[in-house]
């Protein structure tokens, strides 16, 4: 072996020394209140995506009230408008995911994720002054791209800085954040939606709240620190060491690990570990890609599916779209409480058969929910189907950050997550068909088929990650 090959290896070797501690020590962080805070800083702006990603259903009523958006073949593109406004909004999502989330593994997670609430922020606030439904449509796309980027970069973040022995859970808690914000688009379009107020209809409110919101988030979050492995794969380990440092010190520890330059600091080891768009298609990493590609297709389908179609499904029942819009707010406190009691144990069980178990809760009360008339059963199986979708929701966000590694993370992510929007760009469209043709009871067939499709590929082919090392999966 040459000089250069042996000094490459070498450095290497100190390389992967130094991850190796950096990665205990992040492991050895305790649950405290100042871990807590954190994560609950970093899901505030989750918190507003998922505002302004559930809004879809929610203020398409009050834009056909107004005569922006026109039902059936009368729409833009000859479809519902509401239809074409889900489609532009994951298609959106697709782009940011696919192709402007790697960057975070190009630029840190910390300045991809705050560019992309800022973009949100600013496209939502246009949208809401638009008259025109081809406009209020890409402006919608627009306000897509960006949150494609962020749920991305928040799920690779998030799992980078937490305990693998907290890693589930704190993807349950940080969800309960998040879910939040899904009764409270819910309750505040059932408010303002009807109402115009100073010569602005409601649904413009809706949508100012969130985009003011999240720019408010946006100065908050200034603070939070980049990931320390991120840092360390760039060959920053100094700058990995404190950033460490200080979570520690957040977290009540005061004995200091010090911090000793060697090889690892410079030459060819200082070089980052770039991963490319090939390596998700090796041989170490096939299986699992085509896996979560497969996954996130059938289980947007489920998810939003049900979420984004709920008053609209509650009206094919019967309901008015006052009470469709009462109703399907108390449905959606299954997602915040739903996460919140998954918490309790959602480090007990491997996050593979926590993604089967939820798919098969949706199946059984998705077949439910079809065959009811009475608005109490109605809302019971709409509960019970949203719990089952908060359950699946942050298993798989945790699931799937968890098997790849870090220079990969966001690109093999992005990839996989974004075809779970180019799968609802297209079922958005297909479900409205199927409510127009083959009612309710037709689009919960379709909800059904797709999840019990996610229990059998996880089922089958996903591997176990249950408290082990991020480094070892």
């Amino acid at each position: 072996m040459s000089y250069a090959s042996t000094l490459q290896s070498d450095n290497n070797n100190k390389n992967t020394s130094n991850n190796n501690q950096l990665s205990a020590r992040i492991d050895a962080l305790p649950a405290s209140a100042g871990l807590w805070r954190f994560i609950t800083l970093l899901s505030l702006g989750g918190f507003f995506e998922l505002y302004d990603l559930f809004q879809t259903g929610y203020i398409s009523s009050g834009l056909i009230a107004e005569n922006i958006f026109h039902i059936g073949s009368a729409g833009v593109f000859g479809v519902s408008d509401q239809a074409a406004f889900a489609s532009a909004t994951f298609l959106g999502l697709f782009f940011g995911a696919s192709l402007l989330a790697p960057n975070a593994d190009r630029f840190g997670r910390r300045m991809t994720f705050m560019f992309a609430l800022a973009w949100y922020g600013c496209f939502s606030m246009l949208m809401a002054f638009q008259n025109q439904a081809e406009w209020i449509i890409f402006c919608r796309f627009l306000v897509g791209v960006g949150l494609g980027i962020e749920l991305v970069t928040i799920d690779t973040y998030l799992t980078e800085w937490v305990p693998s022995h907290l890693r589930s859970k704190a993807f349950a808690f940080a969800f309960f954040i998040q879910f939040l914000s899904v009764p409270a688009v819910a309750l505040m379009s059932w408010w303002l939606v009807p109402k115009t107020i100073l010569g602005l209809t409601g649904w413009r409110y809706v949508v100012i709240i969130g985009a003011v919101s999240s720019l408010i988030i946006w100065f908050i979050r200034k603070n939070l620190p980049e990931s320390a492995r991120w840092l360390a794969q760039q060959g920053r380990h100094e700058q990995a060491h404190q950033v460490v440092s200080e979570m520690e010190r957040r977290c009540g520890i005061t004995t200091q690990v010090a911090y000793v330059a060697d090889m690892a600091d410079s030459g060819t080891a200082s070089l980052p570990q770039k991963g490319t768009f090939k390596e998700i298609w090796s041989a170490q990493y096939r299986k699992r890609t085509l896996m979560l590609v497969v996954m996130n297709f059938f289980q947007s389908i489920g998810f939003f599916g049900f979420g984004n179609w709920l008053p609209a499904l509650l009206s094919g029942k019967g309901t008015t779209v006052t009470h469709s819009l009462l109703y399907a707010f108390f449905i959606t406190l299954a997602y915040p409480l739903g996460s919140l009691i998954c918490s309790r144990y959602a480090d007990k069980i491997e996050n593979k058969w926590q993604i089967v178990l939820s798919s098969l809760m949706t199946v059984v009360f998705g077949t439910l929910f079809a065959f009811q008339t009475s608005p109490v059963m109605l809302v019971a199986c709409g509960f019970l189907i949203t719990y089952s979708n908060a359950w699946l929701t942050y298993s798989y966000h945790a699931y799937q950050t968890e098997v790849f590694p870090t220079r990969i993370r966001a690109r093999a992510v992005g990839f996989c997550y974004s075809f779970s929007r180019l799968s609802t760009v297209f079922s958005s469209i297909l479900i409205g068909l199927i409510l127009q043709y083959a009612g309710t009871q037709g689009v919960i067939a379709f909800i059904v088929a797709s999840m019990l499709i996610v229990m059998l590929v996880i089922g089958i082919y996903g591997p176990k990650t249950k408290g082990l090392n991020l480094e070892n999966i």
